[in-house]
């Protein structure tokens, strides 16, 4: 038998084929892993740790006027889950605090906060109410801004960290971290 012989050109468009796929692929796995312009090195961003919980805040998507404020909150040990957004602000028969972020001064919210995770219910010790909360770990929530023109502003972050088996660290309440608004854009100040 002799050897198999393709028309011309289909060398050329089965490595242009090839390479198409590879992009294609690239942009996938990019998509998959978050790897998008809005997490870019360059957001404005600021971090603490606080209670059991590191948290960073980071604005992005911002076209001088509106944008988005996007809240990680990672628990330090495995095991512990935050309460979910929508839990009232004193809890339930004063269990839990609400996972919370809200900003004041020049910029305000233009939407409702949002997350990631979705919402479990779980008995509330010595009742029969359930309380709100998300899985086990990290929990990302998002918030549309708008900016009412420059100047300074601040972002006040609230949560509770519990553990089924080991119980709850203490809330943390309102607290603050500053930003100012610019023309040119918007930077965090200190924590």
């Amino acid at each position: 038998m002799g050897q198999v012989r393709r028309p011309p050109g289909a060398r050329r468009a089965a490595l242009l084929s090839a390479a198409l796929l590879s992009a294609a692929l690239l942009l996938t796995l990019a998509a998959c892993t978050g790897e998008d312009d809005d997490r870019a090195a360059d957001a404005p961003s600021a971090s603490f740790t606080a209670n059991g919980v590191a948290v960073t805040l980071r604005v992005t998507a911002w076209d001088g006027r509106h944008g988005t404020l996007t809240a990680d909150f990672v628990p330090q040990e495995p095991g512990f889950h935050l309460y979910s957004v929508d839990l009232p602000p004193e809890g339930i028969d004063g269990i839990g605090r609400p996972t919370s972020v809200a900003v004041l001064g020049s910029l305000r919210a233009h939407g409702k906060l949002t997350a990631d995770a979705p919402v479990r219910r779980i008995p509330s010790p010595g009742t029969e109410e359930t309380l709100p909360v998300y899985p086990d770990g990290p929990v990302t929530t998002t918030l549309p801004l708008t900016a009412d023109g420059p100047g300074p502003a601040s972002v006040s972050v609230g949560y509770a960290l519990c553990n089924a088996t080991e119980g709850c660290m203490l809330p943390v309440d309102d607290h603050r971290v500053p930003l100012t608004v610019t023309e040119q854009g918007i930077s965090f100040t200190g924590n």
